[in-house]
């Protein structure tokens, strides 16, 4: 119980140094988002523009979705909640961290092959598919697949293709997903398994090849505003994203965007 505690006063300092200093819940201080990390090119640039719309300001912190939410619970400040997957919105909810009546699925997403961009592997994602041969000695990149909403998906997929039991011993486990895609980026991974939206973010790797869409369970992105989010901006900000001006933002890192129909 004490190094639990230790483990998450420590993640929380470090999620200060990462933001500087926390504004207060004020109605005049910015809104801080916790985003995925999938997110960062895409909502850095929505943000942007909704700041300079409405001269609001937002203050963004990406990580992965299952870090954010331990953070929230252990009382990390935060106005809005972006998660790339549902199962870590209903820890928040289950928790009492978010606003149940604000949570909405925004967006979705797929989970692709990459390699880096002067590869010359090729590979048919289908059933019975040999990964491991193409593996060779090298490493898969991939989220954390206890925890990351990515490393997730990755392993569904691949244990519905028959190719998991095969390449599990050569998983090179991130952090969060943009951990992974740097993996290949460096060339330290031959191959790695990240979100569409993160492969069109990086020029220094390419797509091999498309998980099939019934191979995983459905990638959707869900927002809720905090409980204990005292600053008006964030209902604004909320429903900004949700609105056509925040579309063409996430279609351009390759995120569809489901729509505004509340979670029940």
């Amino acid at each position: 119980m004490v190094s639990t505690r230790r483990f998450w006063l420590a993640s929380l300092l470090g999620l200060t140094l990462a933001l500087g200093p926390l504004p207060a819940r004020s109605a005049d201080a910015p809104v801080v988002v916790f985003a995925a990390a999938s997110l960062k090119n895409a909502l850095d640039e929505a943000t942007a523009a909704w700041g300079k719309e409405t001269g609001k300001t937002a203050k963004m912190s990406y990580a992965g979705s299952n870090a954010l939410a331990k953070q929230i619970e252990s009382g990390a400040p935060a106005d809005l909640f972006l998660s790339a997957d549902l199962a870590w919105m209903d820890y928040a909810q289950k928790a009492g961290t978010i606003r149940p009546d604000t949570r909405v699925d925004l967006l979705r997403n797929a989970i692709v092959l990459i390699a880096p961009k002067d590869s010359s592997a090729t590979l048919d994602l289908k059933p019975g598919v040999d990964l491991d041969r193409v593996l060779g000695d090298g490493r898969l990149a991939m989220g954390n697949v206890d925890a990351v909403p990515a490393g997730k998906y990755g392993k569904a997929a691949l244990t519905a293709l028959g190719a998991w039991d095969a390449v599990k011993d050569k998983v090179a486990q991130a952090e969060n997903v943009r951990a992974a895609l740097l993996l290949v980026a460096r060339g330290e991974a031959p191959l790695g398994i990240v979100y569409a939206s993160d492969a069109i973010s990086d020029p220094s790797v390419k797509v091999i090849a498309a998980f099939p869409v019934d191979s995983h369970p459905p990638i959707v992105y869900p927002i809720a505003r905090m409980k204990d989010s005292a600053n008006e901006d964030a209902a604004g900000l909320l429903t900004w994203l949700r609105s056509p001006a925040a579309r063409p933002f996430f279609e351009k890192q390759g995120f569809s965007v489901v729509g505004s129909e509340k979670k029940s």
